[in-house]
């Protein structure tokens, strides 16, 4: 799912339309729909993004609220901060992009992997939406 899919999810969940939305929290409708679109890119500003957030109806620091961000900065190119932020993470990063890329998986193959990294996870950190 793409950011811009979720954030049109989350308002469509609320019952409301784009224009209704945008009036209710002082959007300009044109980029809101480019947005929920994919035609232009969420901001880097944090407050702006748990602003939109907040509005779209997420909950700080749930698996909901922290899948918005993730996708807000992968929808940017980014790589999610918090995994920035995690030295032997960025470490195992190459390791991680060479077996993805070489390895052509198929949709089923690739939530297998998915599902092997979440087992791996160590237990008490916080797990992501992947």
């Amino acid at each position: 799912m793409s950011f811009g899919d979720l954030v049109k999810d989350l308002r469509i969940a609320q019952k409301k339309t784009l224009r209704q939305f945008c009036l209710d929290h002082g959007h300009d409708p044109s980029n809101w729909s480019k947005l929920e679109r994919g035609i232009i890119t969420p901001p880097r500003d944090e407050n702006t993004l748990e602003k939109w957030a907040g509005q779209l109806g997420l909950k700080t620091d749930t698996p909901e609220w922290l899948n918005f961000m993730d996708l807000a900065d992968l929808a940017r190119g980014e790589i999610p901060k918090h995994v920035l932020s995690d030295e032997e993470l960025v470490k195992k990063l190459p390791v991680f992009f060479r077996t993805v890329r070489g390895a052509e998986l198929n949709e089923k193959e690739l939530d297998d992997l998915i599902q092997k990294i979440r087992e791996a996870h160590s237990p008490g950190e916080r797990k992501r939406k992947i």
